[in-house]
C-alpha cells in the first residue's frame, strides 16, 4: 500500500504522549472502504489463513482485545492496518517501502508467507509492550517470510518502536528517540543502525540474529574501505538505507518530496528552507529518518503534516505560488486514494482505562476531520463501524468522500468551508474528550467510554452533514450549465 507515516517520541509531544499516525493510502485507481471496530477475544481467530497467500497459522489462545481499522468488504482479507489493544498496545501496518535487487536475490521474497492484509491480526492481540510487538513480528517474518516489504511500528505509553522487514525473512527495528519524530514514505527509512546494541543488548535497537553474516555474505556493506572500522557486527552506525534501500529515479518523485515536506513542518525554524544555501531539497537521498522538532508536536500538526500537499511551495497542486510549471510534479501526502488517517495517542496523565484514544479521518485527508474515540470498548459507534459497498452519507467514510470529491473540483469555493468545518471538529472533539477524561466511569468503565464514543460519533456526524451540504451547494452553483435571466 502507498502510505506515509509520523513517529513522535513522547519527550517530543505537547502532552508528554506517545504518538503513532499512519495514512492507509490504495493504489493506483482503488478507493478501499474501512471501518472502525473492536474485534473482541472471542471473536479472534485461532487458526488463521490468509486469503491472499494462502499461508495456515496457529494462534496462541489468549488473545487481548483491540481495535482494528480493516476493509469493509473482506475480499481480499482483513487488513487491519491500526489499532490498541486491552494492554494499551498500539500498532501500525504497513507502511509498502522500497529496496534493492542485491537484498532481494539474496533473500527473495516469499510468495506464500505473510503480509499486509495479516500482521495485525497475528501480533496485536498478543503483545504487551512495543517491544514484544517488535519481537514477535521478527520472529513471524524469519519463520514464514513475507511476500512484500513493509515498515511497521509499534507503540506502549513509554516507546515507539519502528520494524522493517529486510528481504523475505530478515528484519531491522530501531526505536523513536522519545525527544524527536520520524518521516516515513514509501521507502526504506532507517538510515542509520547501531549493529552492536541490536546484535547485543537490544537498548534502542533489534534485527534479525544472523544480519551481520547476511551483510557480509552477500556483499550488502557499501562503506568506502577507509571509512570501515572493525567488522560490520561492531558497527555503531551502520549506513542500512544504502545497503538495504532504493535509490531508484522514481523515488525522487514518488518518496522523497514527501519526507522533505514532513521535515519542512517539523523544524521551520533551526533550517533554511528557501535560497541557494537549503540544506535539504525535495530530491535527496539523504534526508534524516528522524529530527527533534523545533516546537512540541500536537495532535493538529500530524492532522496537517499527514494532510499536506506542498502548500507554500510551488508544487501545490491548489496552490498559486509559481509560474505553475512545478505544479503536480510531486506525489503529495494528502492524496485522493487515502483510505483513512489513524493517530494512536497513549496519554501518561490519563488512568489506564482510558489513557489510549485513537483519532480518526476517512477519504482524502486535505478535506477530512480527525475524530477521537477511546479504544477499551467492546464495541464502536455504527457510524464508523458500519461501511456499506454502496454510497452512503450516514457513513463516515462515505461521507467523506462525497465531500473530497465535490470540494476537491471546486477548491476555491469550498476551501474556506473544509477549515471551518475542520476546526469546528477539531475544537468540539477536544471539548468532548476533555470531559470524558474528567468524568465518573462508574462500574463498568467500558459502556461509559462506548457512551462517551457515541458522544463523540453524533458530533462528527453533525458536523459532517452539514458541510456536505455546504459543499454540495457550492459545487452545484459551480455547474458548468448554470444560467440565470440576470446573465443575459
Amino acid at each position: 500500500m502507498p502510505c506515509t507515516t509520523l513517529l513522535v517520541g513522547k519527550n517530543a509531544t505537547v502532552d508528554g504522549s506517545t504518538m503513532m499516525a499512519r495514512n492507509e493510502d490504495s493504489p493506483s485507481g482503488q478507493f478501499t472502504a474501512k471501518k472502525f471496530i473492536v474485534v473482541r477475544p472471542e471473536d479472534q481467530p485461532r487458526h488463521y489463513k490468509s486469503v491472499i497467500s494462502q499461508v495456515e497459522i496457529d494462534l496462541p489462545d489468549n488473545p487481548l482485545g483491540y481495535t482494528a481499522m480493516p476493509n469493509a468488504q473482506a475480499t481480499e482479507g482483513i487488513w487491519g492496518e491500526a489499532g490498541i489493544n486491552a494492554a494499551n498496545v498500539a500498532m501500525t501496518e504497513t507502511e509498502t517501502i522500497t529496496s534493492n535487487p542485491r537484498v532481494l536475490g539474496a533473500d527473495p521474497l516469499v510468495p506464500g508467507g505473510i503480509g499486509e492484509e495479516d500482521l495485525l491480526t497475528l501480533v496485536l492481540p498478543y503483545i504487551r509492550s512495543a517491544r514484544e510487538g517488535v519481537l514477535r513480528l521478527g520472529s513471524l517474518l524469519e519463520q514464514y517470510g513475507t511476500y512484500e516489504m513493509n515498515g511497521i511500528g509499534f507503540q506502549d505509553v513509554n516507546e515507539i518502536w519502528w520494524l522493517e522487514s529486510i528481504g523475505g525473512h530478515h528484519w531491522i527495528a530501531k526505536r523513536v528517540p522519545d525527544d524527536e519524530a520520524v518521516v516515513m514514505p514509501n521507502q526504506q527509512g532507517i538510515d542509520f543502525l547501531d549493529l552492536a546494541d541490536a546484535l547485543d543488548q537490544g537498548k534502542d535497537n533489534l534485527c534479525s540474529r544472523d544480519l551481520a553474516e547476511f551483510i557480509e555474505d552477500n556483499h550488502l556493506d557499501l562503506t568506502l574501505a577507509e571509512d570501515r572500522e572493525g567488522p560490520v557486527a561492531e558497527d555503531t552506525a551502520f549506513d542500512c538505507r544504502s545497503a538495504f534501500g532504493s535509490h531508484d529515479d522514481a523515488d525522487h518523485t514518488y518518496n522523497t518530496p514527501r519526507a522533505w515536506y514532513m521535515l519542512r513542518c517539523l523544524i521551520p525554524f533551526s533550517i533554511q528552507w528557501e535560497g541557494p544555501e537549503v540544506p535539504f531539497h525535495p530530491e535527496d537521498d539523504d534526508l534524516p529518518w528522524s529530527v527533534e522538532p523545533d516546537r512540541k508536536v500536537t495532535v493538529e500538526d500530524v492532522k496537517y503534516i499527514l494532510s499536506s500537499h506542498y502548500q507554500g511551495t510551488p508544487y501545490d497542486p491548489y496552490g498559486h505560488k509559481g509560474d505553475g510549471s512545478l505544479r503536480g510534479k510531486y506525489r503529495p501526502i494528502g492524496i485522493n486514494r487515502t483510505n483513512f488517517l489513524a493517530l494512536t495517542q497513549l496519554r501518561p496523565d490519563l488512568p489506564e482505562n482510558r489513557r489510549a484514544v485513537e483519532w480518526i479521518a476517512e477519504g482524502c485527508n486535505v478535506f477530512n476531520a480527525f475524530v477521537p474515540f477511546y479504544t477499551n470498548v467492546d464495541k464502536t459507534p455504527d457510524y464508523l463501524a458500519v461501511t456499506g459497498e454502496e454510497p452512503d452519507s450516514n457513513q463516515f467514510y462515505w461521507a467523506n468522500r462525497l465531500i473530497g470529491a465535490l470540494a476537491d473540483a471546486h477548491f476555491g469555493a469550498c476551501a474556506n468551508l473544509i477549515e471551518r468545518y475542520q476546526n469546528k471538529v477539531a475544537a468540539r472533539a477536544h471539548a468532548l474528550l476533555k470531559e470524558g477524561d474528567r468524568g465518573e466511569t462508574g462500574e463498568n468503565p467500558s459502556l461509559y467510554l462506548e457512551a462517551r464514543n457515541e458522544k463523540m460519533a453524533a458530533m462528527a456526524k453533525e458536523e459532517t452533514q452539514k458541510v456536505l451540504g455546504q459543499v454540495l451547494y457550492a459545487a452545484s452553483n459551480g455547474m458548468k450549465n448554470g444560467f440565470a435571466r440576470s446573465d443575459a
